[in-house]
């Protein structure tokens, strides 16, 4: 099946792939955990996952580098993500090395997918945590069932590095003091209707406000925003109700310690647009995608450009990208070898 794959055409979409890990939470303690061919989970219909939203998940790569090995980006920060999801959705938490085993795992057993260097490709892995076992009240899960699967991607926006032009919504993502800085479905679950009334008008993905005020700019569709003002400083948003993104606060570091930019997470507000000549959408699925256009009501603010790429965020790009397929040095403990 995988020499089958058009490697340079890849889409962000599922491929069943050889194998997947599996782990059980019973009596207080997580078992061993296995490989398995079963891509097919079998759960009991009162499951807290299906009923009340007890679930989490990940997503990392694997890429594959010049010599032909494969680099993990980071997993100990997802680990560290996931763990965070899980407790404040009462969950029991998979330990860092069980996480990091459990992805070694998962791509050595279907190293035909990785995606051949240079190809742009790489092989996603998707880690989550749900709530299964008899239950029908409003508490948490008796067992849980941690599993990895992983699928061969290509850019999660078509194009690749090219300008993508975006759209405020008057939704939501996140409620102040909820779960948005989780990793959890039902973050995403609501963005489906503001994502697809942004489509519906030409745009790639709704922009998301802070739910208090509306006056901020806090998430891109289902990633991170950053933007370089007009000085040069590198600017992303803080607030409790952002999922903290792994490449967010790796380009946070890579923009101060490579580029040499003044570095803030900070507040973005919607009506400044103009103090910043550059934007981007980043995440592990999106890894940098740059912004050409905001519409915020009935203005349309274009940044850089809505055709060309602004070298900072192709600067970023070059250097976060070098890193994960191993062009470049990593700084230390961001890459961890598959093979």
């Amino acid at each position: 099946m995988a020499k089958d794959i058009d490697w340079a055409n890849l889409g962000f979409g599922y491929i069943k792939t050889d194998k997947r890990y599996i782990s059980h939470w019973k009596d207080g303690e997580w078992d061993k955990g296995t490989l398995t061919e079963d891509n097919v989970l079998h759960i009991s219909e009162g499951s807290t996952a299906l009923h009340y939203g007890q679930q989490c998940f990940e997503g990392l790569k694997a890429y594959r580098a010049k010599d032909g090995s494969i680099n993990l980006f980071r997993p100990d920060q997802n680990a560290q993500r996931m763990q965070r999801s899980c407790e404040r959705l009462l969950m029991p938490t998979i330990p860092t090395e069980k996480f990091i085993e459990a992805c070694r795992q998962v791509v050595s057993a279907n190293e035909e997918f990785v995606p051949p260097y240079g190809t742009g490709g790489t092989l996603y892995l998707r880690p989550f945590v749900i709530g299964v076992g008899d239950n029908v009240g409003v508490h948490a899960a008796p067992e849980y069932i941690f599993s990895i699967f992983c699928t061969p991607v290509g850019a999660y926006f078509k194009g690749g590095l090219q300008p993508a032009n975006f759209i405020v919504s008057d939704y939501d993502r996140a409620a102040p003091k909820g779960t948005g800085a989780a990793k959890v479905g039902g973050n995403y679950a609501s963005s489906l209707l503001p994502g697809k009334e942004a489509q519906k008008r030409n745009f790639a993905d709704a922009i998301y406000l802070d739910p208090a005020t509306h006056t901020k700019i806090e998430e891109v569709g289902a990633a991170n925003f950053f933007a370089i003002t007009k000085d040069n400083r590198f600017i992303t948003p803080f607030s409790p109700s952002i999922l903290p993104s792994i490449t967010k606060y790796s380009l946070l570091y890579l923009a101060e310690h490579r580029l040499g930019l003044e570095v803030e997470e900070g507040d973005v507000y919607i009506d400044q647009l103009n103090d910043y000549k550059e934007a981007g959408a980043c995440g592990t699925a999106a890894v940098i995608t740059p912004i050409g256009g905001i519409q915020n009501g009935d203005d349309f603010h274009v940044f850089h450009s809505e055709t060309e790429v602004g070298p900072v965020t192709r600067q970023l790009y070059d250097e976060l990208c070098g890193i994960q397929f191993g062009d470049k040095e990593a700084p230390e403990d961001w890459i961890v070898k598959v093979k």
